[in-house]
Order: C-alpha cells, then sequence, then structure tokens
C-alpha cells in the first residue's frame, strides 16, 4: 500500500451552461440523440478569455482552502490535461505563476483523460520516496477550443473544467491499496488531435482540415474503453484483495453513460455505488474524475474509512485504476 492521504479537493466549473437544446440549434442533433447515446444532458463552456490554467489555478486554490493549506505549502504541481495553454511551458507552469508560486516542482501529465490517476500515481511515488511531502494534483481541459463545432459525433460530448486534489502522506490505514495503469500506443490514432504538433505544424491546409480539433473513431473506442477501465479496475481490486462487495464507491470516467455502464457491470458494482455526473458536465477529459470525486465527498458519498475504485481510459491510449481507502 502507498500511504496517502487526499486533504482536500476543489474544483473549477464556467457559468455559462451549454445544453442539448442549444446544440440542435447549431448542428443536425437533438436533446433525444445525443441523451440516449450519451447520457449528457448539458456541459460548461469556459469563455474566449479562459485557459486550461485559469481553470486549473482555481481548482488548485479551492482544493489547498478545503485542506487548511496555502498554495505555497505544496512541493509539487502535477497537471493532467490533453488542452495545454501552450507546447512550452508546462501548464502546470502557467498555473504556478497565477498561483504566485516560485520554488515547487511543476510539470504536466499528457495521459488524456487519464491524466489525473497518472498524477496520483506520480504524487504517490514522490510522497513515498520523500520527495515530497504535499502535492497537488489537478485534472483539468478547455475542450470546447479543440472540437469542431461543426461535427456532431464529438462537439456533444465534451465540456469544460477542472477537479484537484491535495495529497499528503496518510494517516492510519488510508492510502491507495493497489493500482494499475498502463498504455497501448498502437491505438493512437483512433483518438487524437492531427495537427499543431512537430508531426504537423499549424498551416492553412491544417486549419482548414479541422485538423486541430478532436478526432475519433467512435466505435473503436467504445470497445477498448469499455475493456481498458473494466480491466484496469478488476486488476487494482484483486491486487487490494477486495471484492466488488468491499467498494463504496465507484468513480469511473465520465465520457458516456453505456461505456461507464457495461464497465461497472464488468466490475460487479451496484449501479447504486456508481458515482455520475456526466449528464452536467459532459465530457470533460482529465477533470472528471476529480470533479466527480469532490461532488462526491459534497454528498456525503466519501468518508473516512470509505473504499473507492477510480478508473479510466484516454487517448494514448491509456488507462489506469486507483483503490484508495479514504
Amino acid at each position: 500500500m502507498k500511504s496517502l492521504k487526499i486533504v482536500g479537493t476543489g474544483v473549477s466549473l464556467p457559468s455559462r451552461v451549454l445544453t442539448n437544446a442549444d446544440l440542435e440549434r447549431m448542428v443536425d442533433t437533438s436533446d433525444r440523440w445525443i441523451t440516449e447515446r450519451t447520457g449528457i444532458k448539458e456541459r460548461r463552456i469556459a469563455d474566449e478569455g479562459v485557459s486550461t490554467s485559469d481553470l486549473c489555478a482555481d481548482a488548485l486554490r479551492s482544493a489547498c482552502d478545503d485542506a487548511g493549506l496555502s498554495p505555497g505549502d505544496l512541493d509539487a504541481i502535477i497537471v493532467g490535461t490533453s488542452t495545454t495553454d501552450t507546447l512550452f511551458p508546462s501548464t502546470a507552469c502557467w498555473v504556478q505563476g497565477k498561483l504566485g508560486l516560485h520554488g515547487p516542482a511543476a510539470f504536466d501529465v499528457s495521459a488524456g483523460c487519464s491524466g489525473f490517476l497518472y498524477g496520483l500515481e506520480l504524487a504517490g511515488a514522490l510522497i513515498t520516496s520523500g520527495s515530497a511531502q504535499r502535492v497537488g494534483v489537478v485534472g483539468g481541459e478547455v475542450m470546447s477550443k479543440v472540437v469542431n463545432w461543426e461535427d456532431r459525433s464529438t462537439c456533444v460530448l465534451f465540456g469544460d473544467g477542472a477537479g484537484a486534489a491535495v495529497v499528503t502522506a496518510g494517516v492510519g490505514g488510508s492510502g491507495v491499496l493497489a493500482s494499475n495503469w498502463g498504455a497501448d500506443g498502437t491505438l493512437a490514432s483512433i483518438l487524437y488531435q492531427p495537427a499543431g504538433g512537430t508531426k504537423r505544424p499549424a498551416t492553412h491546409q491544417t486549419i482548414d482540415e479541422h485538423a486541430h480539433t478532436v478526432h475519433m473513431e467512435g466505435n473503436t473506442v467504445f470497445k477498448h474503453a469499455v475493456v481498458a477501465m473494466s480491466t484496469a479496475a478488476i486488476s487494482a481490486m484483486e491486487r487490494a484483495a477486495i471484492t466488488a462487495d468491499d467498494v463504496d464507491l465507484f468513480i469511473p470516467h465520465q465520457a458516456n453513460m453505456r461505456i461507464m455502464e457495461v464497465a461497472r457491470e464488468r466490475v460487479g458494482v451496484p449501479r447504486e455505488k456508481m458515482m455520475v455526473v456526466l449528464h452536467k458536465y459532459g465530457n470533460m477529459s482529465a477533470a472528471t474524475i476529480p470533479v466527480a470525486l469532490h461532488e462526491a465527498r459534497r454528498e456525503g458519498r466519501v468518508q473516512d474509512g470509505s473504499t473507492l475504485v477510480l478508473t479510466a481510459f484516454g487517448t494514448g491510449f491509456t488507462w489506469g485504476a486507483s483503490v484508495l481507502r479514504w
């Protein structure tokens, strides 16, 4: 077991709400079509001048407040995101600057929707090794700026937001009982942003082709996502020596209700033990799990001693799962 404890959580959600009814006026779709296929009813959209680091800094500041700490008490900041402010420096460095900090290590994790769980894994390693005592782990995205608003198969899915957690050494039996993470780069092309990096730098052609937006093979993603999330969760549970009956709350990546339901059934957790915020926020990529975790705490669904299973999949193709004792 990696002895660690999440001592504070926080979120930052844009005030603008984009409903399915709004989307009906933008693309050839309907509330019924979106709801039946995804489970999403609305999502948050950041204002034009708001970047990922703005949301991440706000979420981390709130998490520090919740923990009774100041951002200056952090030894490291890890940001999981696919929608970076800039190619360089890291979004974590922009976050650090907005928090007025000097000194703590700051870096991004590029693992798509698995980014928060990757960050949590790294935070646990830093704390266990003695390299850090307090780590801020953030998942944040402004997906609205990287989707093609003419493509109904993708634009209806995503939303903007950020969630953060402050992680310290565990107290008593709290900690990560077991985890599982991995990737399969042979599947990189099923969900990616084709242009904007060194492989295809920005040109008039890439812009005309909408190559700077999300490209996804939906059916292929669905198939691999279900397997990846359920397999990672089951593996982590086996390593932790727990069964589905021991799970108090199951928090899957909030990508699509069909994916979440099939993964839940495979893991064997009852429907009432699955945390769902998808209908309100859509797929916020790396932000979905920390936002769901924060709301679960606020609803009283997480108590000291609770056993949580978190699981995600993302572009890369990545996956991750953690079994936490709160």
